[in-house]
């Protein structure tokens, strides 16, 4: 095991065992059957973590939206994380250890621009997620009557306390795009709970709340507003970077969706507008119908017309004020 990268797993008999990272370019672990390594610990989730090599030897542990967690060297992480040698994992109540001959020659060198054209495989793994798309309203306008020093400072301060925000909630930043940001949050593999759901919209009244209170912050020659578009389904998810720029994200039709619900908040004239299946998932929720407004419209890329929920924030604070616990709605 000296020669190949590999994890040791301290079994609860005191005794250790060896996984090692070959034969692929990415591991998932969890309770499930159909995961790299099995590890029957209740308190790992059935789709828990995964690790992914790049083409410069990098390993990164992505946590797959576990309820327990996943921790590095007693940490939680809730981003895409870079391991070192003879770091410490966490996952449920199971202890294991990474080690790497490439990482551990790495270990106090900086990183560098090694295979940085060289193109990683695209890790191909299907999760249940919420995709969420916050756009600022009017921000081509707000740039062109707003000084740049003052520009500069708003959109910063925004888009630093909204990643805060975000990764508060269990999150990350998936994509600053312009005027916008794209956050994922994984689910189980067959279920949405109520305590997810809240924190989703608990993150976006709080991102509302941060922006309506940089208006006080700054001098505007309008109100500072967003919109959001929230989605769920299963999409892809993985690397699609290269060398040593990896870009882990989500891909597919409940992504491109996400976006076209955000954009779909202006022509509805409301704030935030939800995908049919998201609606779905709070709809075994009390007085949901009162609190969301149904819509069929044509999106811009869809054949079809699409149908869609959406709702002001006002009325999302007072929806989700009573709505808190952490009963399963479960996906057939």
């Amino acid at each position: 095991m000296e020669k190949v990268p590999y994890l040791l797993l301290h079994t609860a008999k005191g005794s250790n065992r060896y996984l090692p990272l070959v034969g692929g370019n990415y591991w998932t672990i969890g309770r499930s059957k159909g995961n790299n390594f099995v590890i029957p610990d209740q308190w790992i989730s059935r789709n828990h973590a995964m690790l992914q090599t790049t083409s410069n030897g990098d390993f990164y542990l992505i946590d797959l939206g576990s309820r327990n967690g996943t921790f590095v060297n007693g940490r939680r992480v809730s981003i895409p994380v870079i391991l070192r040698d003879s770091d410490d994992l966490t996952l449920g109540k199971t202890k294991l250890e990474f080690h790497s001959p490439i990482a551990e020659s790495r270990k106090n060198k900086p990183i560098t621009g090694i295979d940085a054209d060289t193109p990683t495989n695209t890790l191909h793994v299907r999760r249940l997620m919420s995709v969420v798309v916050i756009d600022i309203r009017s921000y081509t306008l707000l740039a062109r009557q707003l000084d740049d020093n003052i520009l500069s400072a708003l959109i910063g301060t925004w888009f630093r306390q909204a990643g805060n925000i975000i990764r508060d909630s269990g999150s990350w930043v998936d994509k600053y795009i312009g005027d916008a940001v794209m956050a994922i949050w994984f689910h189980g593999q067959k279920e949405v709970t109520k305590e997810k759901l809240t924190k989703i919209f608990q993150a976006v009244m709080a991102l509302n709340k941060m922006t309506v209170d940089l208006n006080n912050q700054y001098t505007l020659p309008f109100e500072l507003r967003i919109g959001a578009g929230i989605n769920t389904g299963y999409a892809m998810v993985g690397n699609t970077g290269t060398g040593d720029h990896p870009d882990y994200t989500a891909i597919g039709d409940t992504v491109n969706l996400a976006f076209r619900l955000e954009s779909a908040t202006k022509e509805v004239g409301l704030d935030v507008v939800l995908g049919e299946s998201t609606y779905n998932y709070l709809s075994q929720l009390p007085e949901v119908q009162q609190r969301f407004e149904e819509y069929t419209i044509k999106l811009k890329g869809y054949d079809m017309p699409k149908t869609i929920y959406g709702s002001k924030f006002q009325d999302l604070d007072n929806f989700f004020l009573d709505n808190s616990h952490n009963n399963p709605l479960v996906i057939s």
